[in-house]
């Protein structure tokens, strides 16, 4: 059988920038190829393509910002995120495109026509949906190299410990406050830092809770009042969601938080943004 290394040579291709830079590439198709014929991963095809300095096209309008050694480590990264509406959404859909490895997730609920506003994975085809089974099938389309696995489930506070094992980082994707405690302590007991985040109306949170540091949840109390009374607008949810994930990609890359025992508070309405320490 031909190696896997050999057969990612000569799937390669010579690619020129606009710049008149040429490097050695590889598509998604031959990725796939490759994967299925060694029975891996395609993720994991894409980690050794670029340690042989073949660029994964998918990833190649990343590497000026993300490089290759820090795009292996977001390839053998493993996530677990709990909640699928409107942060989780947006936040899967950051997370594939941006290749992170391995991603669970759960969520038991079902789209409704009021999710439409905000949440990514809601449209008219999926109304009625379980909200898992719409994240499976965008999964697969934006990229299936990601071994994803999405669950339809309310997770109760004794199960996320086993849920979130074996994950890297902790996603708290959460709607309201009820459950948000719970995901920070079992985050704590498995010892993985949490990246939160939370919103009502033009207001928001996000911060990354370190085990056994303080978190937001300690103090916001589970009273969904606020977020209920607000609402939910579009821009504040995918503004909280992308600043989720580019701490979760910080954290995945081997960069220290900023953001440890604090949060950051972002109001829209009158574009301030405040660090705030627990």
């Amino acid at each position: 059988m031909i190696s896997l290394a050999d057969m990612i040579t000569e799937q390669a291709e010579p690619y020129s920038s606009s710049k008149g830079e040429s490097q050695q590439v590889i598509s998604s198709e031959a990725i796939a190829a490759i994967a299925k014929h060694h029975a891996q991963p395609g993720s994991s095809i894409e980690a050794q393509a670029l340690r042989q300095k073949i660029t994964p096209l998918r990833y190649l309008r990343n590497q000026n910002a993300i490089p290759a050694q820090e795009q292996i480590l977001l390839l053998e990264s493993s996530i677990a995120q709990v909640g699928l509406g409107g942060l989780g959404g947006t936040l899967l859909d950051i997370f594939l495109r941006t290749g992170i490895g391995s991603i669970k997730a759960a969520d038991g609920d079902l789209f409704e026509e009021s999710n439409l506003n905000r949440q990514s994975l809601s449209t008219q085809k999926t109304l009625g949906w379980e909200k898992s089974r719409a994240a499976n099938q965008r999964a697969y389309t934006i990229n299936p190299s990601v071994s994803f696995d999405a669950r339809h489930l309310f997770l109760k506070p004794k199960e996320l410990p086993e849920f979130l094992t074996g994950a890297d980082i902790a996603i708290d994707a959460l709607g309201g406050l009820e459950t948000r405690l719970a995901l920070q302590q079992a985050a704590a007991r498995v010892d993985i830092p949490l990246v939160t985040g939370a919103l009502a109306g033009w207001t928001g949170y996000v911060g990354v809770i370190l085990p056994g540091q303080p978190g937001p949840a300690e103090i916001m109390g589970r009273n969904n009042a606020a977020e209920e009374m607000l609402g939910c607008p579009a821009p504040t949810v995918t503004l909280i969601a992308s600043l989720m994930a580019a701490l979760t990609v910080q954290l995945l890359s081997g960069h220290p938080s900023l953001l440890a025992a604090s949060i950051f508070v972002i109001d829209l309405k009158s574009l301030t943004f405040e660090k705030i320490s627990l």
